[in-house]
This record gives C-alpha cells, structure tokens and sequence, in this order.
C-alpha cells in the first residue's frame, strides 16, 4: 500500500504540475490561515466561512487544506493524498459557494456580481492530473518510494 501511494514517475512532469498548483494555491492558503497577502488571518476566516453558512468543522477543514497541501504538493510529501483532497475542496467550491450561478467564465472586467468556475475546473484538473502522474522529480514521495 505504502509503495502504490508515494509511487512516481521519475520526471518532469509531475514536478511541474506541483510547482504549478503550489505557487497559485499558497498565496490563498496563507491568506485564509495566516492573513498574509492582505487576507483575513484564521479567526476572521473561520468566522465568515460559517457567516456563509458552513459549519466550523468545514471551514476549518477548507483553512487547513488550503494551507497545508499547497506546502506539502510543493515538497512532493503524499501529494496523491493532498491532490485528491484539493480536488474535492474545489469542487464543494464550485457547488457550495455560488460559483455555478455566475457561469463559466472569471469575472475580468468586474461586471458580474461573482465569478465563474472557469479557475476552480483548472485546479481540479492540475489536482487529478497529479493524482494519476505522481509528484515526479525532486519530491519527497519519489525518495520513500525508491527507499521501499
């Protein structure tokens, strides 16, 4: 089990995908758990995610994702498990908090009232991508799994 779990391909492909995913989604979670980059911090951000109707442990869940599996798909440590809970935060995104009702597209211009799922469907393709590919060069997972 442990060796189907940090298995990987030994390329570039995966180090991309991570990379990509990392870089885009660390911003947002260090916003959500840290206030950084002009975000809330964890209280503020726990307390409007239940404003908006989402039971603290969801809330709570959703902080700690964003933060921690940003870090964790950059050092390549279980991004299978990682990418896989990503996938489903984005898709509660798009079903849960009003993304489906404003369409397709992001809200370039700021004349809509909220934002497509155009970016969400991205980040969950990157996720189930890295789920099949693995976390490829330079992890954590392709050292444990040469060490099996």
């Amino acid at each position: 089990m442990k060796q189907k779990f940090f298995s990987t391909h030994n390329d570039y492909t995966g180090l991309i995908i991570r990379l990509t995913i990392g870089i885009v989604m660390f911003p947002h979670g260090a916003q959500a758990m840290l206030g950084w980059f002009g975000g809330f911090g964890f209280i503020q951000t726990l307390e409007n995610l239940q404003q908006m109707g989402q039971p603290w442990l969801v809330g709570l869940l959703v902080i700690l994702i964003e933060f921690f599996a940003p870090v964790f798909i950059i050092i390549g440590f279980a991004s299978r498990f990682w990418a896989i809970a990503m996938a489903g935060l984005f898709t509660g995104i798009i079903l849960l908090a009003g993304h489906l009702e404003h369409g397709f597209f992001m809200n370039w211009f700021g004349d809509k009232e909220g934002e497509g799922f155009e970016y969400h469907l991205l980040m969950i393709g990157l996720c189930l991508a890295l789920f099949i590919q693995g976390s490829g060069k330079y992890s954590l997972d392709n050292l444990i799994s040469k060490k099996s």
